[in-house]
Order: C-alpha cells, then sequence, then structure tokens
C-alpha cells in the first residue's frame, strides 16, 4: 500500500525486452536504501517487485499484462519516474490509499500555467469516469491529487510548485500519455451496492446474532 507521496525522481537506466515481459533498470539511491528481493515499490504509480538493488539501482521484472494497462511501455533508457516505497504501517497518511494497482491510462490534454501553480487537464477514459468527483482523490503517474474539476471525459488537477519541481508531472508535456489510479474505496462500495448491500447499515455475523 503507498501513499501518492513521491520520494524520488529517479531515472530508467536499462530496459530489456523478454518474452511477453520487460526488465527494467532504475535508479533511486533513496528508496533503495536498505530494499532487498521482493521488497515493493511504486514507479509511476505501478507497484513493481524487487528483483535485485545494487549501487542505487534496482532492476524489476514487469510483465506484459501491467505493459498493456500501464504506460510503463512507453518508458525507455533515460526516462524519468516517480519512486515511492510502500508506507510503513504507523506512519503519517499524507496523500490517500493507493494500491499501486493501475487502473487506466490518460492523456495530458493541455498545460495553464500561473504565477504559483498549474492547472493540468488530463484525457479521463469513459470506464473510470463514475469514480472521478469534485475535490476527490486521484493517482497520476503515482502522484496523490485532488481533483478540481470532473467532467465526462476529463479531469484538472492544479499543481502546486513542489509536485512541479519533483515529480515528473513537472515535465509532461500535452500528448504524453500518464497512469491513473482511482480511489479504490469508490470501487467497493460500487461492488457493494450493485449487490444489494448497504456499507452503512451492514452488520458483521457477530453483531447479528
Amino acid at each position: 500500500m503507498f501513499t501518492g507521496i513521491v520520494e524520488e525522481l529517479g531515472e530508467v537506466t536499462a530496459v530489456e525486452q523478454l518474452a511477453e515481459a520487460s526488465r527494467f533498470r532504475l535508479r533511486g539511491p533513496v528508496v533503495t536504501e536498505g530494499a532487498k528481493h521482493g521488497d515493493s515499490i511504486a514507479v509511476n504509480g505501478v507497484c513493481l517487485t524487487v528483483v535485485e538493488t545494487a549501487d542505487g539501482e534496482f532492476t524489476a521484472d514487469v510483465m506484459q499484462e501491467t505493459l498493456n494497462r500501464s504506460s510503463l511501455g512507453t518508458l525507455g533508457q533515460g526516462s524519468r519516474v516517480n519512486l515511492e516505497r510502500p508506507m510503513a504501517l504507523g506512519g503519517r497518511l499524507g496523500g490517500h490509499l493507493v494500491q499501486g494497482h493501475v487502473d487506466g491510462t490518460g492523456e495530458i490534454l493541455s498545460r495553464t500555467p500561473s504565477e504559483h501553480w498549474e492547472l493540468v487537464k488530463v484525457a479521463l477514459p469513459a470506464h473510470l469516469a463514475r469514480y472521478v468527483v469534485e475535490k476527490g482523490s486521484i493517482t497520476v503517474d503515482g502522484v496523490s491529487l485532488t481533483v478540481v474539476e470532473a467532467a465526462a471525459d476529463h479531469f484538472t488537477i492544479s499543481l502546486i510548485p513542489t509536485t512541479l519541481a519533483l515529480t515528473t508531472l513537472g515535465i509532461k508535456q500535452p500528448g504524453d500519455p500518464v497512469n491513473l489510479e482511482v480511489d479504490v474505496l469508490a470501487k467497493y462500495v460500487e461492488r457493494l451496492l450493485a449487490a444489494g448491500v448497504d456499507p452503512l447499515s451492514a452488520k458483521t455475523g457477530e453483531e447479528r446474532s
């Protein structure tokens, strides 16, 4: 589980094409500190498993399913990426609950700069529109953000100077793809309601007995 608060702006140092998969080597001295085989690191919002670490770099195998559902397949040597380690139990939840399971990809449509912040419009896939609400949370390339406007085919986010400087959202341009993860709580509520369960009145088996 992650929070969507990016720890480090990393870099892809190599990509090896495998059979129905790719092996990425990424540089991230902060996130690799103490990391070992089997640990998780979010790369542009995608939860990947560490294969090995050495000299501030780590490798991760990305299966075809992940390449199909995210924008990781567009990355190459030299690409900058947002990196985050999993949240520690008992720590502060700075963003919102993020699984690192990408729900789809969007596209940067426009950027409107101002003196102290920048408004970014992102295309929203139709199947995700119902989960995105004004003032709600969404994860864009692994960054936890608040939705400014939610429309049927797009949403907007307001980026502060810190986000622009410390994440890839500062360098993304119109036409660039981004990974999107909607609030998992909204998906659970939708599933319960579809099954005819009222989440507000549902009781455990012990409470009903």
